[in-house]
């Protein structure tokens, strides 16, 4: 299963109806949800580096791929995992309000996979075999080191955007692609051990 697949909820219940124009942010090489819009009837492309080939898809960087991008109206924007990294933040958020009145967002804190988080995590990591996914999240912090932290990129969005909502989902079942991993997360979230470290977001343009 793809792993965007479980935030598609969340965006129907702000993206407008269909035939709406929506631009997927950070779509992957998986194909984000520009496959799922695209069955109901939205008129949508994904951008990223390592998009899928198809018409839906450009490759490229939102920010390389601007003057493209901004050459005709959208009416939303997704952005999935992929704000945490974006570099300069603040110029690429703002870009991201030029090209459309509406963001809906699926990140992720990866400053609070710390601690506790970081040892619950790693405790089950073994069991999810071959998945992308980070094995010791220290390392992967090495390997990572500018991540922007979850404060940041959401004060970069409240300058920019009226907050609809935000949303503290569990997220490392993701990474592990297990619905086992699943339910213990919530059970564990539920219970005060860990807290969430997903969040989803959506905002008007100011």
């Amino acid at each position: 299963m793809r792993s965007a697949v479980d935030f598609l909820p969340f965006a129907l219940r702000y993206l407008p109806p269909s035939p709406a124009r929506v631009l997927e942010v950070g779509s992957g090489d998986e194909g984000g949800l520009v496959p799922d819009l695209a069955a109901r009837g939205y008129d949508v492309v994904g951008v990223d580096p390592v998009a899928p080939d198809g018409d839906c898809y450009l490759r490229s960087t939102f920010q390389e791929a601007a003057d493209v991008l901004a050459a005709e109206p959208w009416d939303a924007i997704v952005a999935a995992r992929v704000l945490h990294h974006v570099d300069p933040l603040e110029d690429g958020i703002a870009l991201l309000a030029r090209l459309a009145p509406l963001l809906i967002v699926d990140e992720f804190a990866p400053d609070l996979i710390a601690g506790g988080v970081q040892v619950w995590y790693e405790e089950r990591r073994p069991a999810a075999g071959e998945v992308r996914a980070p094995e010791r999240i220290d390392d992967w912090r090495c390997r990572h080191p500018h991540l922007h932290p979850h404060d940041l990129v959401l004060a970069v969005l409240r300058r920019n955007y009226e907050e609809r909502e935000i949303a503290w989902v569990p997220y490392l079942h993701r990474w592990l692609r297990s619905q086992t991993v699943e339910v213990e997360e919530r059970a564990a979230i539920a219970a005060g051990e860990i807290p969430a470290v997903g969040w989803r977001w959506a905002g008007r343009r100011r």
